[in-house]
């Protein structure tokens, strides 16, 4: 007579391990067509405008700095689609990840289509564009934008789990979008080009409904907000 394997749950551990990979294929393709349709829409757009920003306008600056502070919510909502075991927070950070690589597909493909670099110079602050007093930026520029994580909170992050790690994450990402706000809202009211006025909109209106819940699930976590 055949031996039984004496783990009973063996199959069923395989049969989640295997639903587990390909739902990360799914989404990894997902986010990749994402980004692509995101860099030729944008590319179509800007190749009717026969004058383009310069590199101290507000639509390079906002597109190259909203790029940076994009990829650090991408980074961080990947670590959460791939590590919560929290199915919410897991919907949560697949939607922020998709939709940010979205937007900054059309970034990089204005700056291209704009001959501007990615990234500004390594040596210029963030936000120089926003030359209102009011503001982070203030004209002079910033270091580290509103609501961006340090390394030292990315690497917490990182060496979190279970409850904890949804509810950082959580914290990290509603003051991550907080501190992005500005910045649409400055290119919302200020850019040149029509297509980055509408994205800006966009952004400051999917950041903001996506902060009430945000606020709404730290607290279901039993978590605060983080100090500004």
């Amino acid at each position: 007579m055949t031996e039984q394997p004496e783990d009973s749950e063996l199959p069923s551990t395989q049969g989640a391990r295997r639903s587990g990979l390909v739902y990360a294929i799914a989404a990894l393709v997902v986010l990749l067509v994402g980004a692509a349709a995101g860099m030729l829409i944008t590319l179509a757009a800007v190749g009717g405008d026969d004058e383009h920003p310069g590199p101290d306008s507000i639509d390079v600056g906002f597109s190259q700095d909203m790029r940076v502070h994009h990829l650090q919510a991408i980074t961080m909502a990947g670590l959460a689609r791939d590590r919560s075991d929290d199915a919410e927070v897991r919907q949560l950070a697949f939607d922020i990840e998709s939709t940010q690589l979205d937007q900054s597909g059309q970034f990089s493909g204005w700056l291209t289509a704009w001959g501007q670099p990615t990234l500004a110079p390594t040596d210029q602050p963030h936000m120089r564009w926003m030359a209102t007093a009011h503001s982070h930026g203030g004209g002079a520029g910033v270091d580290l934008m509103p609501g961006m994580a340090t390394s030292e909170e990315l690497a917490k992050l990182r060496g979190l789990q279970g409850k904890e790690f949804n509810v950082y994450f959580l914290q990290l990402m509603l003051r991550h979008h907080q501190g992005g706000l500005e910045m649409a809202s400055y290119a919302a009211d200020h850019a040149r080009a029509d297509y980055v006025r509408n994205l800006a909109r966009k952004i400051q209106e999917g950041q903001r409904a996506e902060t009430g819940l945000l606020t709404r699930m730290l607290s279901d976590r039993g978590g605060s907000p983080l100090p500004n």
